[in-house]
């Protein structure tokens, strides 16, 4: 059954991928900044649900509308479910910090500093305890979901709080002592925490078999600024193989004051759209070039401009996306389709340029060898799943269980990718070492070799930077900075490109392109044999196809 799937696979056409590809998308769990996640089944003890940069006056709301527990009644007198809000300290990453304990110790059973907040959910009580560390002078946190925007202008801003929905008879508890201050709107009461209280009580909701509640944060000042990362903990499964499966529904809305982005996401809109301008004229510059030099214009220059273009055009989508984003809360569904597209065809196309470049085909072959043609059937369709895989990552939301499988998917298949285009130009490297001293032409081999040297170096270079460098800067960087990630990859690709233009420009003062191609090699090292005198009693053997092929 498996064999004849595949073959299946085999025999789909563009069309068929392409409709494949855009339900992907559209069945995806992301909808921009406004995340909705529902598991059913989960088994992890700890579920990321997501990470967002906070600036003053940004909020945080949460709305677990379902958690169905199947296991029994237990005698546990500390709470073992609950959500932990930790603040990301600048050079730490994404890295959890509680990453170091014991595997099988409850993080939520002990007070700890790595800790910022914790919604302690206890089942029997019905109640959600909140428990704060450290000192947070401006954090407020309160029951309920924010109020929305008022419906007209001048109008007061309606209060929308969410109350636990229970069942009949059934009472919530609420210990109206810890839960201060209390503010009164209507007929309401809503309890809110601020930074010089330590513990707020909440109402759970038990309906049927589920529970239920929400609540809100606020960063009320500069202190609290920062990197959060908001978590799910279910200590029931921290034993492997005596796990217990849980359904839970959540909704998590993310807002700062200037739309929904993340701190380190506000300038991407504009970077993206400035990035797009750049490679936009630089793809004019590069067909204004080869319009003008039609004569020593090979079809790898017009793939080299293909592949600037289609750069642009994705970066405009993307820029596109995040301004709805921002606006929003999600993106525009045809406009990621088109952006997801476009980015499936840079990733192919820049990959296959960089191959081509490095086997030296156009500028010294026509031909591709056997061990050239076999990296190309192995960077083409890596490169196919390393976008597909970005697509389902884009698509999915950081608590899915699969979510860090194709993250380490993706970032298996980019390095692979990476370290097998290199192959070519050593390849190209070594053949041309060999033969500067057999067959007579040094200095035209030494003229080629001279540039593919060059240009395996700016290669390992932009492999270096993109892949090495710009993650640590994201790593080491504040989290308001870490944008500057996005820039320097994004000008590091740019200088790549103009660097590998201007060396390959086909331009007749070009040294690097002023390399004989078939038959004028055969001119040149007959006229230095005529010059040198060493053609004295000798005749001209024609070479045959295959000879003049290199390897």
């Amino acid at each position: 059954m498996a064999v004849s799937e595949r073959r299946g696979l085999a025999r789909w056409s563009p069309a068929e991928w392409g409709q494949w590809l855009l339900l992907l998308l559209l069945c995806g769990g992301c909808s921009g900044r406004i995340h909705r996640l529902a598991l059913t089944g989960e088994k992890r003890a700890v579920i990321p649900l997501n990470s967002f940069g906070f600036y003053t006056n940004g909020s945080l709301e949460v709305d677990l509308s379902l958690l169905r527990l199947r296991l029994q009644e237990t005698d546990e007198k500390v709470p073992l479910l609950g959500f932990s809000l930790t603040r990301v300290r600048s050079g730490s990453g994404s890295v959890r910090s509680y990453s170091t304990r014991d595997p099988q110790e409850c993080p939520l059973q002990k007070n700890s500093t790595n800790f910022l907040v914790l919604f302690l959910i206890n089942t029997k009580d019905l109640k959600v305890q909140v428990r704060k560390y450290g000192e947070q002078k401006k954090l407020f946190i309160s029951p309920g979901l924010l109020q929305e925007a008022p419906s007209k202008p001048g109008l007061p801003k309606p209060e929308h709080v969410v109350t636990p929905k229970v069942d009949s008879g059934t009472n919530t508890t609420l210990d109206k002592d810890k839960s201060k201050p209390t503010v009164s709107q209507g007929d309401q009461q809503v309890q809110g925490l601020s930074g010089q209280d330590k513990e707020l009580v909440m109402g759970l909701g038990h309906l049927n078999d589920s529970y239920n509640f929400s609540f809100h944060v606020v960063i009320g000042s500069r202190a609290e600024e920062g990197q959060y990362s908001l978590n799910f903990h279910n200590c029931y499964n921290l034993v492997p193989g005596r796990e217990h499966p849980f359904d839970i529904t959540v909704m998590i809305r993310e807002k700062n004051p200037e739309g929904f982005l993340s701190a380190a996401e506000i300038p991407l809109f504009k970077l993206y759209l400035v990035m797009s301008a750049c490679f936009l004229a630089a793809g004019i510059f590069w067909v204004s070039v080869l319009c003008k030099n039609t004569y020593k214009v090979y079809k790898i220059h017009w793939l080299m401009a293909a592949l600037a273009f289609t750069k642009s055009i994705s970066l405009l989508f993307h820029s596109i996306n995040y301004y709805f984003i921002n606006s929003q809360g999600h993106p525009i569904e045809g406009l990621a389709v088109m952006h997801y597209i476009t980015h499936l065809l840079k990733g192919a196309l820049l990959f296959i340029t960089i191959a081509l470049i490095g086997s030296g085909w156009a500028f010294v072959k026509y031909v591709l060898s056997d061990k050239e043609k076999k990296i190309f059937g192995i960077v083409i369709p890596l490169q196919v799943l390393a976008n597909v895989a970005y697509i389902v990552l884009e698509s999915r939301e950081e608590g899915a269980s699969d979510y860090g499988l194709w993250k380490e998917i993706l970032f298996l298949v980019d390095l692979i990718c990476c370290g097998t285009i290199l192959f070519p130009v050593v390849w190209s490297i070594r053949h041309l070492q060999d033969a500067s001293g057999t067959d007579g032409k040094v200095a035209v081999n030494l003229a080629k070799l001279k540039l593919f040297r060059h240009y395996y170096v700016m290669v390992i270079c932009y492999v270096y930077f993109t892949r090495i460098i710009a993650i640590l800067l994201r790593v080491a960087v504040p989290f308001q900075w870490q944008w500057l990630y996005e820039l320097l990859v994004e000008v590091s690709t740019l200088t790549f490109f103009v660097l590998t233009g201007y060396k390959f420009q086909p331009a007749g003062d070009n040294p690097y392109l002023q390399l004989p191609q078939e038959d004028e090699e055969d001119l040149q090292v007959e006229q230095i044999m005529t010059d040198s005198g060493f053609r004295e009693g000798l005749s001209k053997v024609n070479q045959t196809a295959s000879g003049r092929e290199l390897v």
